[in-house]
């Protein structure tokens, strides 16, 4: 008896994906006469549209020349983890942020609207459908039916569950929750531009690996197509204004019409996102290969953009649609990449990054060296100096974008501190000019605040925008407020006989500027002299973040000693007015969304009454073992706006640093 119904069972799944709707509406939206459409042509004109269906499923099963690069279907591999997503799936779990875990379960009759957090992010990337790939991969080692058919089912619920309606598109780009209600909620969040263009690109790979699955029948085909053309032409017509979405969504339109040229509008969509990466290449990215985001997780987004494109392209037979400077701006890119990465591949966490694992980057330098085999530096990386040539110099400084490194050597060992002090950013940018992360023996001692979470309801923004604020971040304020303007101007980046020198400027506030000048010293520690000056009033603060661990901290000396195990330390002991105060702050930073850490946090604070400047003069020591009782003096021998001579003296070495600008 139970081996009867599960026959049954089996016959009426079976009987209840033939007696899916066909989707007439496909035959108008292809092109008849692309070749090998022939028999499609003649059954639809024949009106036997069952048959044309058929003849079109066949056509798909059996096409060539039509390359996907970003499926390999003779090595597919399927991690742990994308296993469990896939089988959490088969039961609804699904997969959508890496913040929220576990999964939550979204029914037996999936609500696609469920919202458990206010959390603008899970909303929109459960629309990302991030579980449908992996489960045609689990269906393609296993040709097991369950999986295809689970898919067939979520695919069509979702489309009946989700409509295309029109709505403002300026709503899309509304982050606060309180602002759309009704229809217009759910359409924002399943229908926002780079949620529909992201679902093209996966659906290549989808349809890839399940199209021959008998749950892929051609009813289910009409529909999988009608809904993929409704993808790509409500993407072309909602396009985002700037920035990485729009770059997503113009790449993954360019793959829509390369991978389904059948489409009446394929050449419109390739067309459309190759023009718009042509044009925003070089609006997007400065002469000195950084992104204008000025957030190096987006950097590394954006360059997987543009090689994505590119690559697409390439094999399929239209790369010459791209100039070569396109190419060669690819290359400043990477460029760009290696000089802000610390020894172990990781970056640091201005603005909304996310710091990776370490040596998980490897993989990018990897994928990289296939697109440049000829450049020997990015050979050096992807096989972690094994082969190839290091960068020509070590100290590098990408003055347009406003990033800085300071660093005397790659290894493990080195001593790395990268620095941010650029122009505007757009969404992603914090006010942090001036901020730094410092790297010493391989630890992070000063990393930055982060993100921890993007936006949502009151409570989201709450915790968002305390890892925003400006005061959070090593870096100087008035009262404690965010910076008013974020235009930082490279002044100085030259090579003394003793240090190399970094000298920025930026308009914080309202008559307050604050000029930083950063002394690396002997290739070993820093001096960094901070100036407020102009007519505002008010408290000076210059904040330092550290990473978590014990400190020592002496009030009466200014100075902090951390103690932290192993052999990665360093002193801090900053020189100022006679009324300065070193007070303790709430300290956290966050690496990874939804997760931060307690660490120490301090201020130097002293009182600007009057026009005249108020300095900072901060020693930073970086050793494996420091000693409280190191000893350390500074003088300032003549300070000028366009001038400045300062004597350090650090375990009885005497140092003379100064500039003089233009």
């Amino acid at each position: 008896m139970k081996h009867l119904i599960l026959i049954l069972a089996c016959i009426f799944s079976f009987h209840a994906m033939q007696a899916q709707i066909l989707n007439k509406e496909v035959f108008s939206l292809l092109n008849l006469d692309y070749p090998g459409l022939e028999k499609v042509k003649e059954a639809y004109f024949d009106d036997k549209l069952e048959v044309a269906a058929q003849e079109l499923l066949t056509y798909y099963r059996q096409r060539t020349g039509i390359v996907n690069p970003f499926l390999d279907l003779n090595h597919i591999t399927i991690s742990e983890t994308e296993q469990k997503w896939a089988d959490d799936a088969l039961e609804h779990t699904f997969f959508a942020h890496n913040g929220y875990q576990p999964s939550y379960n979204y029914g037996k009759d999936i609500n696609w609207q469920y919202w458990p957090v206010k959390d603008n992010e899970l909303r929109w990337q459960l629309h990302r459908h991030k579980w449908f790939t992996p489960m045609g991969k689990a269906y393609w080692l296993t040709k097991d039916e369950k999986y295809a058919k689970e898919w067939v089912y979520q695919f069509t619920d979702w489309i009946k569950k989700n409509p295309l309606q029109q709505i403002d598109p300026i709503l899309y780009e509304v982050y606060d929750v309180n602002e759309v209600t009704g229809i217009a909620e759910n359409v924002r969040f399943a229908w926002r531009p780079l949620e529909a263009s992201g679902r093209l690109k996966d659906q290549i790979n989808q349809f890839t690996l399940f199209l021959n699955a008998q749950a892929f029948t051609p009813a289910f085909l009409t529909d999988f197509l009608v809904n993929y053309f409704r993808h790509a032409r409500h993407t072309m017509d909602n396009y985002s204004q700037q920035g990485n979405h729009l770059l997503f969504e113009a790449e993954y339109v360019l793959c829509a019409g390369i991978f389904f040229p059948e489409f009446i509008e394929a050449p419109n969509w390739r067309k459309s996102g190759t023009d718009i990466l042509n044009r925003e290449i070089k609006k997007q990215v400065y002469a000195d290969g950084g992104q204008y985001e000025l957030d190096l997780g987006y950097h590394l987004g954006c360059i997987e953009i543009f090689s994505d494109a590119l690559k697409m392209a390439q094999e399929n037979g239209y790369g010459d649609e791209f100039p070569a400077s396109y190419t060669e701006t690819i290359k400043k890119m990477i460029q760009f990449s290696m000089n802000v990465y610390f020894p172990d591949y990781t970056y640091p966490c201005f603005s909304d990054a996310r710091r990776p694992a370490p040596f998980s980057q490897i993989r990018n330098f990897q994928r990289w060296l296939k697109l440049f085999p000829e450049n020997e530096q990015l050979r050096y990386f992807a096989t972690q100096g094994k082969e190839g040539k290091l960068p020509d110099e070590l100290c590098h400084a990408a003055a347009k974008t406003g990033f800085f490194t300071f660093r005397n050597g790659w290894g493990q060992d080195a001593t790395v501190m990268i620095l941010k002090a650029g122009p505007k950013g757009e969404w992603h940018c914090q006010p942090d000019n001036g901020t730094f992360e410092l790297w010493f023996n391989g630890k992070n001692l000063f990393p930055d605040s982060g993100s921890y979470i993007y936006g949502g309801n009151e409570e989201v923004w709450k915790k968002r925008n305390w890892f925003r604020q400006t005061m959070v971040h090593n870096t100087l304020t008035l009262n404690n407020k965010n910076l008013e303007t974020t235009q930082s101007v490279t002044k100085l980046w030259e090579k003394l006989p003793n240090a190399q020198v970094l000298v920025t400027e930026n308009p914080s506030y309202e008559g307050l500027s604050h000029r930083r000048s950063v002394f690396f010293v002997d290739n070993s520690f820093f001096v960094i002299v901070d100036e407020a000056f102009g007519e505002a009033t008010g408290i000076v603060n210059l904040h330092y973040q550290l990473c978590d661990g014990k400190v020592d901290i002496d009030k009466q000396k200014n100075l902090l000693c951390t103690r932290y195990a192993g052999n990665s330390n360093a002193v801090l002991r900053c020189f100022g007015p006679d009324s300065m105060q070193m007070v303790e702050e709430e300290g956290w930073y966050s690496t990874a969304y939804l997760q931060r850490t307690q660490r120490p946090a301090i201020a130097f604070n002293a009182v600007k009454s009057t026009p005249e400047p108020v300095r900072y003069i901060t020693v930073i020591y970086p050793d494996k073992k420091v000693k409280k009782s190191m000893k350390m003096s500074v003088s300032v021998k003549s300070a000028t706006g366009h001038k400045m001579a300062i004597e350090v003296n650090v375990n009885h070495k005497t140092y003379n640093l100064g500039y003089e600008l233009e």
